[in-house]
């Protein structure tokens, strides 16, 4: 593997390492606001108050509204859309799973949908084939889900 990509895979384990924290976060905090959907509306009113101090001080991508009336409008709101119910969801399961199980079995649909995502070149991504260690490896994953959850 180049520096870079393992640069780049060792970040992606540290915020990786992030998900189970905000997951256990949100639960605590669902506790005190009313249930999980109203944890994720203040994380993502949270978010968004961080993400607009990052952008205005350092990276000052502001779309403009040209830019934005060109995209086609499920693309405007499939991300927050699945944000919302991703973070819902993981608020709700996690106190109910566990921290590890939920993670477990959320990496394990990412995984296949990941898969399904690269087989079909979906989201203009290239195409990558299916492979028998590519299948083991998402199988893997649920099955540490599961070992995790059930012992």
């Amino acid at each position: 593997m180049s520096p870079h990509i393992t640069a780049y895979a060792l970040l992606a384990v540290c915020v990786g390492a992030l998900f189970p924290v905000q997951s256990a976060a949100n639960a605590l905090l669902g506790n005190g606001v009313g249930g999980p959907v109203a944890a994720t509306l203040v994380s993502f009113v949270s978010g968004l108050v961080v993400l607009l101090c990052f952008n205005t001080l350092l990276f000052r991508q502001w779309p403009s509204l040209s830019d934005l009336a060109g995209q086609p409008l499920p693309l405007i709101w499939i991300g927050g859309t699945i944000g919302a119910i991703f973070l819902s969801a993981n608020v709700f399961m996690a106190p109910r799973l566990g921290s590890a199980a939920t993670l477990g079995f959320v990496m394990a649909g990412q995984l296949v949908s990941a898969l399904v995502i690269d087989r079909f070149g979906l989201f203009a991504f290239p195409v990558r084939d299916l492979s028998a260690g590519r299948i083991s490896g998402v199988a893997l994953v649920l099955i540490g889900a599961l070992l995790v959850r059930l012992t």
